[in-house]
C-alpha cells in the first residue's frame, strides 16, 4: 500500500528557511507528479507546488520565487525548500501525488513566527 512520510518542519522567524521531505512507498514513484499541499487552521487544504516526472514545475502565486520543488527518483523522495517565510506560511505541510490522492500521510508541522 502506498505511504507517504513527511519530515522537516518545525518553528522558525520570518525570514528563514525550511526543508521539508516527504519519502513515498509502494508506488510507481517516478512516473507520478507529485505535490506539495498546506492546510492552515480553518482553511481548505491548498495546493503549494507540484513536479511532474519529467521535472517541470508550478506554484501557488503566493509561494512563488520562495520555494522550489524537487524530486528524487532514486529514493522515491520529493523536497520542498522554503525560504523568506512568512507568518502566512503556517499550516500543515503534506505531500502526495497529483491530481489523484492515494491516502495522506501525517503531514509536518511548520509554524513561522512574526
Amino acid at each position: 500500500q502506498v505511504q507517504l512520510a513527511e519530515s522537516g518542519g518545525g518553528l522558525v522567524q520570518a525570514g528563514g528557511s525550511l526543508r521539508l521531505s516527504c519519502a513515498a512507498s509502494g508506488m510507481i514513484f517516478r512516473i507520478k507528479t507529485m505535490a506539495w499541499y498546506r492546510q492552515a487552521p480553518g482553511k481548505q487544504r491548498e495546493l503549494v507546488a507540484s513536479i511532474s516526472s519529467a521535472g517541470s514545475t508550478t506554484y501557488a502565486d503566493s509561494v512563488k520565487l520562495r520555494f522550489t520543488i524537487s524530486r528524487d527518483n532514486a529514493v522515491n523522495t520529493v523536497y520542498l525548500q522554503m525560504n523568506s517565510l512568512k507568518p502566512e506560511d503556517t499550516a500543515v505541510y503534506s505531500c502526495n501525488s497529483f491530481p489523484n490522492w492515494a491516502p495522506w500521510g501525517q503531514g509536518t508541522q511548520v509554524t513561522v513566527s512574526s
